[in-house]
C-alpha cells in the first residue's frame, strides 16, 4: 500500500502552496509533544452541478471556535480557509474528497510552559470515496459498548475538536476491533449514551428520533444536517436528551452520523440486535436523503439548501 506522504498532489500551508512530499515539520512541533491544536474534517462531493464543499462554512466556524477556546490566536479568517480548500480541490484534481484543515503549534519551544509559540493553519485534501465498506454501510454496524468514558465537560473541552482528544477514541475503537466489532460506543462520566469513536448516533423509538444532547459529545454537523432533514422531510419529532444504552438494545433502529461515516446503521450492540436488520426505514430514507443533498441532485434540495453547497 502507497504511505498517504508518498504522492503528488498539494499542501496549503500558512497560505503557501507546497508540493505533497515536500510538507514537512520540525519533530519539534509543539503540538505533535502535547496535543494542543484542532482540526475539522471537511467532505467534497462531485454531483450534476460540479464539485462543491458541503457545509465547509459550518466547519470553518467551528475550527475558529475550537482555535479560540484553546486560546490559540489565528492570522487566517473564515472567507481566507474556504478559498484555500476550494483551491486545494483545484490543484489536487480531486472530485469526491475529504479535507483536513488543521490548526497547530509550532516548534519555538517545548513544555507546558513554552512561550512565543507560532500558530500554522495546515489544509490537506484527498480522494475519499467510502469510509467503510459499501457493504457494512448496508448491512449495518456490529458495536461495542467501550469500557474507556468519553471525556468530561470539566475536563476538557467537549465543543472542541481537539486533536489531543482523539487519544480517547483511539483506544475504545482498537478495544472495539481487536474484539471484533466494527465501531465502538463511548458512554459519558455518569453512564450515559455519548457517541461513537468519531460519530454522533441517533435511535428511532416508536417513530421518533431520539440523540443525546451535546454535553460531553462534539456538536456534529452531519448530526445537525440530520436533524434537519428528519424534521423537514419526514416531519419527524427529534429529542435530543440523556440516553441510556439499554434504550439503544430495545430501539426499533439506530445509526451513527458523521462528515466522513456520512449515515450508518448500527445492527448489533454488544451482541443484541438492533431492531428488525431488515427493516430500518428512517435510517435507509434519511441515508438516501442525505446521499442526494450532499451531491446537490435534487432541486429541491438546492432550493432548501443550497447555502449547504459552496461551489469549488
Amino acid at each position: 500500500m502507497q504511505s498517504i506522504s508518498d504522492r503528488d498532489g498539494w499542501f496549503w500551508l500558512d497560505g503557501v502552496w507546497l508540493a505533497w512530499r515536500d510538507a514537512r515539520m520540525h519533530l519539534l512541533t509543539h503540538t505533535l509533544h502535547y496535543g494542543m491544536g484542532c482540526f475539522e474534517g471537511v467532505r467534497a462531493y462531485e454531483g450534476p452541478n460540479g464539485v462543491h464543499l458541503f457545509r465547509a462554512d459550518a466547519h470553518v466556524r467551528r475550527l475558529l471556535d475550537s482555535a479560540h477556546a484553546l486560546d490559540i490566536p489565528l492570522d487566517f479568517d473564515a472567507p481566507a480557509l474556504l478559498d484555500a480548500q476550494r483551491e486545494a480541490l483545484r490543484r489536487n484534481a480531486l472530485g469526491d474528497a475529504y479535507l483536513k484543515p488543521t490548526v497547530f503549534l509550532g516548534a519555538e519551544g517545548m513544555g507546558l510552559r513554552a512561550e512565543g509559540l507560532s500558530t500554522h493553519v495546515m489544509i490537506p485534501a484527498w480522494h475519499l470515496a467510502h469510509y467503510i465498506s459499501p457493504s457494512a454501510a448496508e448491512q449495518g454496524l456490529r458495536v461495542l459498548t467501550s469500557s474507556w468514558s468519553r471525556h468530561h465537560v470539566n475536563i476538557s473541552l467537549c465543543r472542541a475538536k481537539t486533536n489531543g482528544h482523539y487519544v480517547n477514541s483511539m483506544l475504545a475503537l482498537n478495544t472495539a476491533i481487536k474484539a471484533g466489532f466494527d465501531e465502538t460506543l463511548m458512554l459519558d462520566p455518569e453512564g450515559y449514551v455519548a457517541e461513537g469513536s468519531a460519530e454522533n448516533v441517533f435511535l428511532v423509538r416508536d417513530g421518533v428520533l431520539h440523540t443525546p444532547e451535546v454535553t460531553s459529545c462534539l456538536q456534529g454537523i452531519t448530526r445537525d444536517s440530520v436533524i434537519a432533514l428528519a424534521r423537514e422531510r419526514l416531519g419527524m419529532t427529534v429529542r435530543e436528551r440523556r440516553i441510556t444504552r439499554d434504550e439503544l438494545y430495545t430501539a426499533d433502529e439506530a445509526f451513527f452520523t458523521g462528515t466522513a461515516a456520512e449515515i450508518l446503521p448500527i445492527r448489533e450492540l454488544d451482541g443484541r440486535r438492533i431492531g428488525r436488520t431488515d427493516q430500518r426505514p428512517v435510517t435507509r430514507e434519511l441515508q438516501a436523503l442525505y446521499r442526494r443533498l450532499v451531491r446537490g441532485d435534487l432541486a429541491s434540495d438546492l432550493a432548501a439548501y443550497g447555502d449547504w453547497l459552496q461551489a469549488v
